[in-house]
């Protein structure tokens, strides 16, 4: 789990304790780290700070929501006042910690939140040799493990659900990316090209002139626009 929190002695201290509890954590000391680590991690959990510098803990939130991952997320703060509570639950979190707190009583309340997440397990989908896992937010290709940033995985998940279908660069920038994404943008393009190099050869992703992208059922051979675009 992601643990976001600027206290370094508190921080230190939440870790090693989920630790002796079986639970690995990475910290995050302020917004910028922790939507760092979000883009290149898949955490079950994320327990915020909503006192941090840069990026608050409730922007990072917000991230969390609309990027679609379904991660729960567990706020700490020092304000115990009913209205501040009300706040974070409507930004998304799905519980709330006020410090000081037990740390037996955040490991039950993390257990409780990993537990509701299992119940509600999205289903593993497989197609042309690919594997995509949105809980644990994991690919694979033939077996192989390959990583992928939060903005590559979110575009090959609206990728792989239509099965073998296209997929425009409008649907998957109102998909993958937030409202306020340049709708002008080559974002995708960009995005849909490295996702290619991440996933190897022979190539996957098929581009469908003048329409938009796709999961290949089988090796490119250039035909559709092959990897251009």
């Amino acid at each position: 789990m992601l643990i976001v929190e600027d206290e370094p002695y508190l921080a230190e201290a939440i870790r090693d304790g989920l630790r002796l509890a079986a639970i690995a954590a990475d910290i995050a000391g302020d917004g910028d780290t922790a939507l760092e680590l979000l883009s290149f991690n898949a955490y079950d959990i994320a327990v915020l700070d909503r006192d941090i510098p840069g990026p608050s803990g409730d922007e990072i939130a917000k991230r969390i929501v609309a990027s679609g991952s379904g991660m729960p997320i567990l706020m700490l703060t020092a304000a115990d006042r009913l209205d501040d509570k009300a706040s974070g639950f409507e930004l998304g979190a799905d519980d709330y910690l006020t410090k000081p707190f037990e740390l037996r009583e955040l490991v039950l309340r993390l257990r409780a939140l990993d537990r509701r997440r299992a119940h509600n397990r999205p289903p593993v989908r497989e197609i042309a040799g690919l594997r995509l896992d949105p809980f644990r937010r994991e690919v694979y290709r033939d077996g192989r493990y390959v990583a992928l940033t939060r903005k590559q995985f979110a575009v090959f998940e609206v990728l792989v659900a239509a099965e073998g279908g296209v997929v425009s660069a409008e649907e998957l920038l109102e998909r993958a990316w937030d409202e306020n994404a340049d709708p002008m943008t080559n974002a995708v393009r960009i995005t849909v090209s490295a996702l290619r190099k991440r996933l190897g050869e022979p190539g996957i992703i098929a581009t469908v002139a003048g329409v938009g992208y796709r999961i290949h059922t089988e090796p490119d051979t250039g035909r559709e626009g092959g990897d251009r675009g």
